[in-house]
């Protein structure tokens, strides 16, 4: 089966990401430097924590999605399938890959499509890369995606670091903002605007919500590096980078981001004052606590994406739905052990610097 070069790109993040060790190399996304303030009297029964929310007009089980990774190519149809499959035992959110590849011609589109053959009762929405809203003269390219998976919500990702360090990387970001604007206008749909492992700063978070968008993924550094996966891509066989494609040193920029708990700290200081503004809080995360943690810092939701990956490459459906129960568990205890009944009382806790 021919494939497009974008399809190729795919396949090759997906192997990358699961054959290498695309970790920060140095930073961390900050978990470890704080804790819960511990309730010796909870004055509540642990039957009576309920981690329930909604999410794009959905009700969620518990406050996570899984983030979006793939699509695009012929593999991603079993992944994406899957990848519902869990979504819909456990009632969380899903979001599907970039969908610039279904923009070019129609040959992989069931691997998004196939998310609502599984259910139609998740919330799902649809991607596309930051340099390709820089382009929109109208919506209509965006329309037809958010038709082509029935999505409840459809996110920009804000990608420059990938998109300087890849080989074949449209750094031409000029004009993203006005895009943006645009959609918020002109979609049936609720805008998500997200990093994918650099953190979003309290400067653009506020200039996103000036410019209408009410959900915010600060996806900030500490998990997967983005600039890691694109300079393993962009070697030869020998391990060097090739001279053609070569732009910069971009070793240097392995470990380039703000860490995780810094953005999420710092953009919910902005949404304090837009009491609308929904924040998702992603990169780094790698149990339940860390979900707990999220939330006390002001997020409405916690995201993640390499580490299913590998739990379903390792052991299929099963083994990711031992991982969502395992941290399911860890975010219940935590509500229990804080005297929080609700993500809503979760969200008022304290948190203390670790000595």
């Amino acid at each position: 089966m021919k494939t497009t070069r974008t399809s190729s790109r795919k396949q090759q993040h997906i192997d990358i990401s699961l054959a290498k060790d695309v970790s920060f190399c140095v930073k961390t996304a900050g978990f470890e430097r704080w804790d819960f303030l511990h309730n010796a009297l909870p004055e509540l029964n642990l039957s009576d924590v309920d981690p329930s929310t909604s999410f794009l007009g959905k009700k969620m089980a518990f406050p996570f999605i899984i983030s979006s990774m793939t699509g695009g190519y012929a593999d991603a149809i079993k992944i994406n399938r899957q990848l519902a499959e869990v979504c819909a035992i456990k009632k969380i959110a899903m979001g599907v890959g970039s969908q610039r590849q279904a923009l070019e011609d129609d040959q992989f589109h069931r691997s998004f499509s196939v998310v609502r053959d599984v259910t139609s009762d998740i919330p799902v929405f649809g991607n596309i890369g930051a340099a390709e809203v820089a382009k929109l003269r109208d919506a209509s390219p965006i329309l037809r995606l958010i038709d082509l998976i029935h999505a409840d919500g459809f996110a920009i990702h804000l990608n420059p670091v990938q998109e300087l360090l890849q080989p074949e990387g449209n750094t031409n970001f000029r004009g993203v903002l006005a895009g943006i604007e645009l959609l918020v206008k002109a979609i049936p749909v609720p805008l998500i605007v997200k990093e994918i492992g650099a953190g979003i700063s309290p400067n653009v978070a506020q200039r996103l919500i000036d410019s209408g968008v009410t959900i915010i993924d600060v996806a900030g550094a500490g998990g997967t590096s983005w600039a890691g996966v694109e300079i393993l891509r962009g070697k030869n066989k020998d391990g060097k980078r090739k001279k053609q494609e070569m732009r910069l040193n971009s070793q240097e920029f392995w470990d380039w981001g703000i860490p995780t708990i810094d953005a999420l700290r710092g953009v919910c200081i902005v949404k304090s004052k837009s009491s609308w503004v929904k924040v998702i809080s992603s990169g780094g995360i790698s149990n339940g606590i860390d979900i707990a943690k999220s939330l006390a810092f002001g997020a409405d939701y916690a995201a993640v994406a390499r580490p299913i990956l590998k739990a379903l490459a390792n052991g299929g459906v099963k083994s990711v739905l031992r991982l969502f129960d395992k941290w399911e568990c860890e975010l219940i205890g935590t509500m229990f052990l804080t005297g929080s009944r609700s993500i809503t009382a979760l969200q008022k806790q304290q948190m203390i610097p670790r000595v």
